[in-house]
């Protein structure tokens, strides 16, 4: 029986795997870097490996669902010449002032689908204003229109224009949030698509952040511009909040970012696709600035409630009986302590209930009973 014999080629692939397969430092001063860790595939690490495959599964299952948002305005520019400042030089020379040119204004943004049709999630203040918004999913560019957007929430609705299914993400309940839990936030920060970032709940229920007192969640995840309008996410791989702005002094992250409750947003959302607008209770009355000496007039020992500085005539407030400096100190029950607990109870009622409001004037407790209208 014959030997069978390798041909010239068979022995040159043979060679070839062999050299692939040797380390490309074999043989230099790098070999002993090819001895394994220690540390590798050790039991005491299980846990962080179950922690780092965690993040892998958000990721890869929120991939397709987080979205690039680019939006575009024409916005007028004047132009300038040092010349048109000086009345002598512009008659001498004969120029008129020139007619405003205008430029594209580009931004970006983040959002995530939350229908498999196509409706996405994002801030208002990505959108606002805007003339076209295109949205990329994956690999693929999409055009978008704007369905609703509320700016005292910041959230807004978008559609992508045509048929193709998506991938929604998961919501879960922003209530249940605790300080110390663990976060994931998905984005676009400065245009590098797909960036994750983790960290951990810092904070819940923060109302400093703008001016109406919106609760937010804040955390330590890395968010920086471009990051509006994404999802903040738990081990669950449920959203729980809709990332929105960053404390900074340098325009860069210091640790300190805020999103708003999902559980907020979901209310929203309905909303906006029901009405295109949302649906906002009113009573008709300004708030005017309540300092301690004006509660010591008053005859409060502090200015705790919300000062009446106007009451809209013919308005809910004014039919119901209220006045100029009444200090509204409770509704149904709930105890005001400034003007932006006043508005997320008013503005969270439903339209033409009744509630009970308890008034400081004249060094007592007086009782109204105030409709709620909708906001104009």
């Amino acid at each position: 029986m014959k030997r069978p014999v390798l041909s010239y080629t068979g022995i040159r692939a043979i060679a070839l795997a062999f050299i692939i397969s040797m380390p490309v430092y074999a043989g230099t001063f790098l070999d002993e870097t090819a001895e394994p860790s220690p540390l590798k595939n050790r039991s005491e690490r299980a846990s962080v490996y179950e922690l780092q495959n965690a993040f892998n599964q958000v990721y890869e299952n929120y991939r397709d669902s987080v979205v690039f948002i680019s939006t575009e305005k024409t916005v007028k520019v004047r132009y300038y010449h040092p010349f048109m400042e000086d009345p002598f030089l512009r008659e001498f020379f004969g120029q008129q002032e020139q007619k405003p040119r205008t430029r594209k204004q580009k931004g970006l943004g983040t959002g995530f689908i939350i229908s498999s049709n196509g409706y996405i999630c994002t801030n208002h203040h990505v959108v606002a204003k805007m003339d076209t918004v295109t949205v990329t999913v994956g690999d693929k560019t999409y055009p978008a229109k704007i369905v609703g957007s509320d700016p005292l929430t910041d959230i807004a609705l978008l559609k992508i224009k045509g048929r193709t299914s998506f991938r929604p993400v998961h919501f879960g309940d922003s209530d249940s949030v605790k300080i110390g839990d663990m976060s994931i936030a998905i984005g676009n920060p400065f245009g590098l698509e797909k960036t994750i970032t983790t960290g951990i709940i810092s904070a819940t229920g923060r109302r400093q952040v703008d001016m109406i007192g919106n609760s937010h969640i804040q955390t330590d995840a890395s968010i920086n511009p471009g990051n509006s309008g994404g999802p903040l996410i738990n081990l669950d791989g449920e959203v729980i909040g809709v990332n929105r702005m960053i404390y900074s002094r340098s325009g860069g992250n210091l640790g300190i970012g805020f999103a708003i409750p999902i559980n907020t947003a979901r209310d929203v959302l309905l909303d906006l696709k029901k009405y295109g607008k949302v649906k906002r209770g009113y009573i008709g009355v300004n708030i005017a600035m309540f300092t301690k000496q004006l509660a010591n007039e008053l005859g409060l020992k502090k200015p705790e409630g919300a000062l009446i500085g106007a009451v809209e005539k013919n308005g809910p407030a004014d039919k119901a009986g209220l006045r100029q400096k009444d200090v509204i100190t409770r509704i149904n029950g709930k105890k005001i302590k400034s003007y932006k607990d006043l508005l997320r109870i008013v503005s969270r009622a439903p339209i033409n209930s009744t509630v009970n409001m308890t008034v400081w004037r004249d060094r007592k407790n007086r009782n109204f009973r105030v409709k709620i209208t909708e906001r104009p």
